[in-house]
């Protein structure tokens, strides 16, 4: 698959809730995901551990009122769009939850995401 190719399934994998598949069929084995240092949430290295870190998150949502990921900009082996999701987290008050994600593609793969916000 091309970068463009990747960008759009993951897009379209994501918009439709299916986040735990974009792992499964988009990333590489060995990927790493890069969170912003002033959440304290760990980065991720490995798929598995990707998709462990994905599992722990969905768990904290205590309601879902909306999500969004915006079409993909592409250049060369990277892309990006903007997520968001408008959730009442455990410990939160609901709130409105806005984030860009660049990912690297490599071999046909996702090889790193990374997020800011």
């Amino acid at each position: 698959m091309t970068t463009l190719e990747i960008a759009n399934r993951l897009v379209e994998l994501c918009r439709a809730g299916q986040n735990l598949q974009a792992y499964e069929e988009l990333f590489s084995d060995d990927a790493c995901a890069i969170e912003p240092g002033h959440t304290g949430i760990p980065d991720a290295i490995g798929k598995q551990a990707m998709v462990d870190k994905q599992e722990m998150m969905a768990m904290m949502i205590m309601e879902l009122h909306g999500t969004g990921v915006s079409d993909p900009i592409v250049s060369g082996n990277h892309f990006s769009c903007a997520m968001w999701m408008d959730a009442e987290i455990l410990g939160r008050e609901r709130s409105k939850l806005e984030e860009i994600a660049v990912y690297q593609v490599e071999n046909g793969k996702i090889i790193k995401e990374m997020f800011f916000f």
